[in-house]
């Protein structure tokens, strides 16, 4: 499966680091505020400087040396937020010379404008005053750029809530029987927003098309992307009853390849495992790089897995998907999972993976499809931490 670039592989100075993540997307119309809070927090760096000296420093140098510690601080923030990691190279040498600089400018002030040395009694009582003035202009410029960010952040989290509800609606749990199988699949999202997919339909000729999608990436653009994927697919299989059961599922693979790409961001893409299970008792399956299908066979007792190496839809401008046919036998149950599930990680690094989903299969293949979906998904979640979407369809030939 072909995936964008991970974070550890990219040059050391193209790297996001979460901890300044928040400052490199705050808008300069919004992150202005906490510059102007952090100038006036470190311009007490100036007073106290005074202070220790026993307020002996010219007022203007000291104003001078405050206001310089305070835009050191402001080049800080600009450039965390808005430079690439590049630039810090210089900023971290500058600070060296940072402690000669102010001397020579102060010397040089007071030569030049022949300033006198203040007096302890006026000097220390001004450094003080100055830096309550300071301290309290921070806050109130600190406390109205979190009311700001709040504001904002309840913003998207109202939206996120109004999407949440919206993908409810468009990925439900699963659950349909017809005379020779039954289906169920059920997805829980990691975020508010989810971009895994599990849907069945029955068609009109009483087939039935069961397929499960997982959209590279989570939160809100996987899951506008996954809505796109489920009504181009439904769409697409209004007219999947014309033509041979071995070509139904291919052209719906195809189909979904040429309209993903015009309506999403180049590096995204989907997988997809789908089903066709013919009003008959036959059943067909495709697969575009999705896991493997986890078959369980209710005579041999044991499971095998079924892969097949095909592209990912909506990445690149291939054709020639392929469906293959798969004998269910009385009993047979098959699933597939999302990496969600798989690539679960416990403390010690190690993945849940789809030998511990085969032994759960296998430990209640004849019981009831949800109550296995969900000791499937608590074994997952017990295991480690969820970090992806986590999405399961079963089948089961009655």
């Amino acid at each position: 499966m072909l995936a964008p670039m991970a974070e550890a592989q990219k040059p050391w100075y193209l790297r996001t680091s979460k901890r300044w993540q928040h400052l490199q997307d705050v808008p300069w119309k919004r992150l202005w505020l906490f510059a102007a809070a952090v100038f006036f927090l470190f311009s007490v760096i100036g007073f106290y400087n005074d202070l220790i000296r026993m307020g002996t420093i010219p007022y203007a140098i000291v104003l001078v040396i405050s206001f310089v510690c305070g835009l050191n601080a402001v080049l800080w923030i600009v450039v965390v937020s808005r430079f690439s990691w590049q630039v810090l190279v210089p900023l971290i040498a500058l600070q060296f010379l940072m402690g000669p600089l102010l001397t020579w400018v102060a010397r040089w002030m007071g030569r030049r404008f022949e300033l006198k040395e203040a007096s302890s009694s006026t000097g220390v009582p001004f450094a003080g005053t100055c830096i309550l003035v300071v301290v309290i202009v921070s806050y109130v410029l600190f406390v109205n750029y979190f009311r700001v960010e709040g504001r904002e952040t309840q913003r998207i989290r109202s939206e996120l809530e109004l999407a949440h509800g919206i993908q409810k609606t468009l990925v439900p749990p699963v659950s349909l029987r017809t005379e020779f199988f039954e289906v169920y699949g059920i997805s829980e999202p990691s975020d508010k927003v989810g971009g895994d997919l599990v849907d069945a339909l029955r068609l009109p000729n009483g087939d039935v098309v069961a397929y499960v999608a997982d959209i590279a990436g989570h939160g809100l653009p996987a899951g506008i992307l996954m809505g796109m994927l489920k009504t181009a697919a439904r769409t697409a299989l209004l007219d999947a009853v014309i033509g041979r059961p071995s070509e139904t599922l291919p052209l719906l693979l195809e189909k979904l390849n040429r309209v993903l790409p015009d309506v999403k961001e180049p590096q995204m893409y989907a997988t997809l495992t789908a089903f066709l299970l013919k009003a008959d008792g036959s059943a067909w399956y495709a697969m575009a790089a999705s896991p493997p299908i986890l078959h369980w066979s209710a005579n041999g007792l044991d499971t095998r897995m079924v892969v097949e190496e095909q592209f990912p839809l909506g990445l690149l401008p291939v054709s020639g998907f392929t469906g293959e046919g798969i004998a269910l036998a009385s009993g047979d149950l098959v699933a597939v999972a999302t990496d969600g599930v798989l690539e679960v990680c416990n403390r010690e690094g190690e993945e849940f993976g789809i030998e511990r989903v085969e032994r759960a299969i296998e430990a209640d293949a004849r019981g009831g499809l949800e109550g296995l979906a969900g000791t499937i998904l608590e074994g997952a979640r017990g295991f480690g931490k969820q970090v992806d979407d986590q999405t399961l369809l079963l089948i089961r030939r009655l």
